[in-house]
């Protein structure tokens, strides 16, 4: 697509220009014609030509005249056109140079970012990266000028470079790359324990709710056995001989069990 869009400007460029000469060469050569024919060297253009029903004397001429004033006033907007393409030429080299230069810069620049000069100095620093340019394969074509601008530029960027190098990008990538696969180890951690912490809590309310119904069970036993005490008792009475160990056995079955308590 670029390679077509500049074929259609220079074929665009090309037409004008032809168009421009030929404008020129018409109105010389219609200003020579009319002021010949106006001397009488050169017979003006025939033509017969009316106007409803009447015909008008000297159409040619009058048509000579009216095509060379129109041909004058083409020409007089050939140097605002000509400025006017001057001007899109120039900037249009303008555009293709600062493409170049920022193609040769960025590349010096990656270069520079992999630790590939070492010079230390301004000179040699400029020098070295025009090397390095001039051998690029697709810099090649390009004009010293432009190889050495971009070359004065990655050398003021040089501090650039070594600050976001490609190994200390690297390393900070790596960094960060730990930093994230620590946090996410600590959140999956975080989250087993809220499910562990979800779980202790439902098991003790669990347990609660299980050792209250125990104790209410206990509870309601103990009244049970209370109300049976008294009919046990009664029904236990013996003779007299045996008075003291039933007795003794009933006061003992009174207390409470302090184990179950």
């Amino acid at each position: 697509m670029t390679a077509l869009h500049n074929i259609t400007l220079q074929f665009q460029s090309a037409f004008l220009r032809l168009t421009f000469l030929l404008i020129c060469v018409a109105a010389l050569v219609s200003v020579s014609a009319t002021l010949l024919s106006a001397f009488g060297i050169l017979p003006w253009l025939s033509m017969q030509a009316g106007f409803g029903d009447g015909q008008v004397t000297d159409a040619g001429m009058f048509i000579q005249i009216g095509l060379t004033a129109l041909i004058l006033m083409l020409a007089f907007y050939l140097p605002a056109n000509a400025r006017m393409m001057a001007l899109e030429n120039n900037h249009r080299k303008f555009a293709l140079n600062m493409h170049d230069i920022s193609s040769a810069y960025q590349m010096a620049h990656a270069a520079d970012r992999e630790g590939l000069f070492m010079m230390s100095s301004e000179f040699d620093a400029v020098k070295e990266r025009m090397g390095f340019l001039r051998q690029h394969p697709d810099l090649q074509s390009l004009e010293p000028e432009i190889l050495e601008l971009a070359a004065q530029m990655s050398q003021i960027s040089q501090d650039l470079a070594e600050t976001y190098g490609d190994a200390r990008v690297s390393r900070a990538r790596t960094f960060l790359q730990q930093r994230q696969e620590e946090i996410e180890l600590f959140q999956k951690r975080l989250q087993e324990a809220q499910v562990i912490q979800s779980e202790l809590r439902q098991w003790t309310r669990d347990v609660e709710l299980e050792e209250s119904i125990a104790k209410s069970q206990l509870s309601r036993l103990r009244d049970e056995l209370f109300e049976l005490l008294p009919e046990l008792s009664a029904q236990l009475q013996t003779p007299p001989k045996d008075n003291t160990s039933k007795a003794s056995s009933v006061i003992a079955m009174s207390r409470p069990p302090r184990a179950a308590e």
